[in-house]
């Protein structure tokens, strides 16, 4: 697969309520965008980055580094009920009518701290090998089978989702996956659509769950600077710029 006819999408909204200032907010001594876009750095030039912000702030953090945005995201897609996909179609269709037209959009979260190109790499292989492939997906498993997930009813006693699993071996489950938070790996007509998960035909990049967490609140900051030292991710020399 041609890599220079990928877009890399960063949708970096600056209006977080629970965490203010969340994407440049610091995680092991940098911004937290810093990571996977040094990451990025070691595959990928500056020209195929696209940083989707409503924030000057985060503006001026990034183009410290080489990156320059070309464009403010529009107050129709900066909403704390925006999803992401809508983001990068619109990123997409600004860099295709300005730029150039892509083959392959790659969105990466500025949460994903826990980025690894090697996982890119072979988000790129399971797309080539598969033409009828839309979408690669990060993701991880459950840690425990969600068949026997429990939920508090209106009495306040605890009820099973799926009480027909209530013997079933865990062993005989089907095992379950979830997003991972870091990167989707798209065919550029897929997202060019504003098509959905649910009418694409994804497969998934699996992850160790060391090397996942997803960056919500305050609590998650301490467990990602946790992982980001049990990863040695702490330790990285930050005299880094794009080419």
């Amino acid at each position: 697969m041609d890599t220079g006819s990928l877009l890399i999408i960063i949708p970096a909204r600056g209006g977080s309520k629970r965490i203010p200032r969340k994407n440049i907010k610091e995680i092991c001594g940098q911004p937290m965008i810093y990571w996977p876009l040094m990451e990025l750095s070691k595959k990928f030039s500056s020209n195929q980055i696209l940083v989707s912000t409503d924030s000057s702030e985060i503006i001026s953090t990034v183009e410290k580094k080489g990156i320059k945005i070309p464009f403010i995201r529009p107050d129709s897609l900066s909403g704390s009920f925006t999803a992401t996909f809508p983001v990068a179609a619109h990123a997409l269709a600004w860099f295709e009518k300005n730029v150039s037209i892509m083959d392959y959009v790659l969105i990466v979260y500025p949460t994903a701290v826990l980025l690894d190109i090697n996982d890119i790499s072979s988000a790129f292989s399971l797309l080539n090998h598969d033409n009828d492939c839309d979408l690669v997906m990060s993701a991880t498993n459950f840690a425990f089978p969600i068949q026997r997930a429990v939920f508090q009813n209106n009495e306040g006693y605890a009820e099973m989702f799926e009480p027909e699993n209530v013997t079933t071996r865990s062993q005989d489950l089907t095992e379950a996956m979830h997003d991972a938070g870091q990167f989707y790996l798209f065919r550029s007509g897929a997202l060019r659509n504003e098509k959905t998960l649910v009418d694409l035909n994804v497969k998934l990049k699996l992850l160790d769950r060391n090397k996942v967490v997803d960056i919500d609140t305050l609590e998650d900051f301490g467990i990602a600077n946790a992982k980001m030292k049990m990863l040695a991710l702490d330790k990285r020399d930050f005299n880094w710029n794009f080419d």
